[in-house]
């Protein structure tokens, strides 16, 4: 089994006497999709808010290739390969869809006072890589806002891919989204895991996750009630599991005596 890419090691974070998240312990290895599920106010966001340097853990570690880090900002956790597609999709919509893609990294061709913006390698990127994650055929001079619900979240993961990403964070959108949309999501989100990236899905779509997930990591009250795989659970076990109530208290009974140190979490 490889390496994680990152981990968390009895990582506690507190707003107030709350524990958003209680010595939570997980791993996320490249070329694996780890779909987090639970209810609103599992510690879901928060797992999110850390990872991305949005946020700050209280005690505990977080490891990145078993170093331990703390990012101070979205921008340290960017320059350290961890991309994020956030819930609300951060994205300036009445920009073009390849100004989007680059922005704050458009290509330049020339120097000194003749250096001017590459407009055609600019477009030509965005099409190649919108066409490599399921989009082909997009008119890079688009707003962005023209873009489909399950475009946009194509257009965030094609980014990352392209600037050399290691990791993925997707925070689920808080629009709905059709069938449609969930697919070109997903096929983005494996050609992400087929390039070796380090993908952590936050969802609540049980089956949606077991779809295009290989392990499940079940948050319920900001700790850890499952840490499963897709040989441990089916779709239907896991739509169960969501729902929470007996089965879910069950499961975690079962794995804290098959594995007691689940108890120091």
């Amino acid at each position: 089994m490889s390496e994680p890419v990152l981990e968390l090691r009895g990582l506690s974070v507190h707003h107030g006497s709350v524990a958003a998240l209680a010595r939570v312990n997980a791993a996320f290895r490249p070329g694996e999709i780890t779909c987090v599920l639970g209810e609103n106010g599992s510690g879901k966001s928060t797992l999110v808010s850390v990872l991305s340097g949005l946020g700050r853990h209280d005690t505990g570690e977080l490891l990145l290739d078993g170093r331990p880090v703390r990012f101070r900002s979205p921008r340290a956790a960017r320059a350290a390969g961890i991309a994020t597609v956030w819930q609300d999709l951060a994205i300036a919509p009445l920009l073009s869809v390849w100004r989007n893609f680059f922005l704050g990294a458009e290509p330049t061709r020339g120097a000194g006072p003749l250096r001017r913006l590459d407009l055609s390698t600019a477009r030509e990127t965005t099409v190649r890589a919108m066409a490599s994650v399921g989009v082909p055929g997009i008119d890079p001079d688009q707003p962005a806002a023209a873009l489909r619900a399950g475009e946009r979240q194509t257009l965030a993961i094609a980014r990352a891919l392209h600037f050399g990403a290691r990791a993925l964070l997707i925070d689920e959108p808080i629009a709905p989204m059709t069938i449609a949309q969930h697919t070109l999501v997903g096929q983005a989100v494996l050609t992400a895991r087929s390039r070796g990236l380090a993908i952590l899905a936050v969802t609540n779509n049980p089956r949606y996750a077991h779809l295009v997930g290989d392990r499940f990591l079940l948050l319920a009250h900001g700790s850890v009630a499952g840490d499963l795989t897709r040989e441990d659970v089916d779709a239907d076990v896991l739509t169960r599991l969501m729902a929470g109530g007996d089965e879910l208290a069950s499961l975690t009974d079962r794995l804290r005596r098959l594995h007691p140190e689940l108890d120091e979490r």
